[in-house]
């Protein structure tokens, strides 16, 4: 099982949940489980309101596929390069910011920062 910290500045401390690895839930769907505030709107991955900043913890680090409406709202914030792109697809390497709407929870320790404040990470 895999362990998801959230932190921000909205929360009093940060918060640790252990997330059922391969249950294909977002992000989102766990904070929303587990009253973590990060803010969101379309849950649909256009809107931008739940960007946050994904951090490996573990010495495992698992590239996480990116949705194409991904991928267009994080390179229009300038969140995500061209080459950050091609890295999280060639080479599994997954890229510094995501929409927690998007990001499936994988099998490994995660820090999970966002800002509290609708499309800022």
């Amino acid at each position: 099982m895999p362990n998801v910290t959230f932190s921000s500045p909205s929360l009093h401390k940060d918060v640790t949940i252990y997330a059922v690895a391969g249950d294909r839930g977002t992000i989102l769907a766990l904070a929303q489980k587990h009253s973590i505030p990060i803010p969101f709107d379309c849950q649909n991955g256009e809107c931008a309101s739940c960007l946050i900043e994904v951090v490996p913890l573990s010495g495992k680090v698992m590239g996480m596929d990116l949705t194409e409406k991904e991928k267009t709202v994080l390179k229009s914030l300038g969140k995500i390069s061209a080459e950050e792109i091609k890295r999280a697809e060639n080479d599994d390497i997954p890229p510094r910011y995501r929409l927690a709407c998007q990001t499936i929870i994988r099998d490994e320790d995660i820090l999970v920062r966002f800002s509290g404040e609708p499309g800022g990470a």
